[in-house]
């Protein structure tokens, strides 16, 4: 039988600089890659609260959770990894040392955010929802957000069903 996907949330950090905002991207001590800032939900935490949790951690600003930008999915050993991203706004001076996790910490430009990550899917991801968070932050309007909304609880039954379905598309 197939495992549950393990369930992750993140966020696309900006932090203000002269010209244009800069994109936080982490560096793992364990593989030596660049990733997006996230990881995986506590036993009863919403993936809101995780994201934030999990970015403070690795990147040890505080900040501010604006509008979900989208799920990434993705496979993982002997199974799925689907994470939830909302873009965040981080202070200027970090209020805490990141985890032992995390090597270091880097505030790039998009392009080189997206060309410094090590994971193509995430780079794909940061290319694509990347200009939308970007022009979000200026307060562009008419930008085409996703709606911010929590996940909704679903019946275990029903989850079970949707796991297998989305299981599939990793076959």
């Amino acid at each position: 039988m197939a495992r549950a996907p393990v369930l992750a949330a993140g966020g696309i950090v900006l932090r203000q600089a002269e010209e244009s905002p800069l994109i936080a991207v982490v560096r793992l001590r364990k593989r030596n890659e660049w990733v997006l800032p996230k990881g995986k939900l506590d036993d009863g935490e919403t993936p809101r609260a995780a994201a934030e949790r999990e970015v403070m951690e690795e990147t040890g600003h505080d900040v501010a959770v604006h509008e979900f930008l989208g799920t990434l999915a993705y496979d993982v050993s002997g199974g799925a990894k689907v994470v939830h991203f909302w873009r965040m706004e981080a202070g200027e001076m970090p209020v805490r040392k990141p985890m032992r996790d995390v090597k270091a910490v880097d505030w790039l430009p998009l392009a080189e955010a997206v060309e410094r990550l090590s994971r193509g899917h995430e780079r794909a991801f940061l290319e694509n929802v990347g200009p939308i968070a970007m022009a979000a932050a200026r307060g562009v309007e008419g930008v085409a957000l996703p709606k911010a909304a929590e996940p909704v609880e679903v019946p275990k039954a029903a989850r079970v069903g949707f796991i297998r379905n989305l299981l599939r598309l990793f076959r």
